[in-house]
């Protein structure tokens, strides 16, 4: 909606639908109903083309929202103590972006061929012997008492009355994380050079995108770089 004027302003009229689903935004775009979609990320789309025989590409990342590490039951990282729980969401994607984020703070250490694989299994080393607990990720903020500390998708943070800007530490615009779980523009294979796409995709990434952004979010989205 942001960018909707200006579209409108380069000469292209900008028609959004909104779904509650994760699988109409890519059959309509394979089938020509929509021009493009903004809601999924690389992972999700490459998986989607695999199991429907769909042809769609990524233009260009936007944005991502991080995940942040929040205290439960222990106050700071120097105060965690051996044997510590911490909660991470139990779905493959977001739980090795969670392990992946304890390792930046030191906590663990992870096979270095796991990457965006990482599981449980795939920890190395755990010299306080912490417990890793696979929660859905949307409990984890009801849960967060339960728990030394919690690794949180932003938006799910946000829903349980958590601002990112208190985590202890958040995927940073370069992690891994962001590169791989960035939010893109998709549209049909062969669709990339159409000139409403190459102007939308310019004003998505502009200045004045960025600075909406992260004026509208508080860091609960972050522009990729």
């Amino acid at each position: 909606e942001f960018i909707k004027p200006l579209m409108a302003e380069k000469g292209f009229e900008l028609e959004i639908s909104t779904f509650n689903d994760y699988v109409i935004p890519n059959t309509a775009v394979e089938d020509g109903s929509l021009d493009a979609n903004y809601f999924q990320h690389i992972a999700y789309l490459n998986n989607f083309n695999q199991e429907n025989g769909t042809h769609l590409v990524a233009v260009i990342p936007v944005h991502f929202e991080p995940m942040g590490v929040f205290k439960g039951r222990t106050e700071s990282l120097d105060a965690l103590p051996d044997g510590a729980t911490i909660g991470v969401p139990n779905d493959p994607s977001n739980e090795a972006r969670a392990l992946l984020l304890l390792e930046t703070l030191g906590l663990i250490e992870l096979d270095p061929e796991a990457g965006v694989n990482a599981t449980k299994l795939s920890i190395t080393k755990n010299e306080k012997n912490l417990e890793i607990v696979e929660v859905e990720a949307a409990q984890l903020p009801r849960m967060l008492p339960d728990f030394d500390l919690a690794v949180i998708n932003g938006n799910y943070a946000i829903a349980g009355g958590l601002s990112i800007k208190d985590a202890l530490l958040t995927e940073g615009a370069a992690s891994l994380g962001a590169q791989t779980y960035g939010n893109i523009v998709a549209v049909k294979a062969g669709n990339e050079e159409n000139a409403g796409i190459k102007k939308l995709v310019e004003l998505l990434k502009s200045d004045k995108v960025k600075q909406y952004i992260n004026d509208t979010y508080d860091g609960a989205v972050i522009p990729v770089e």
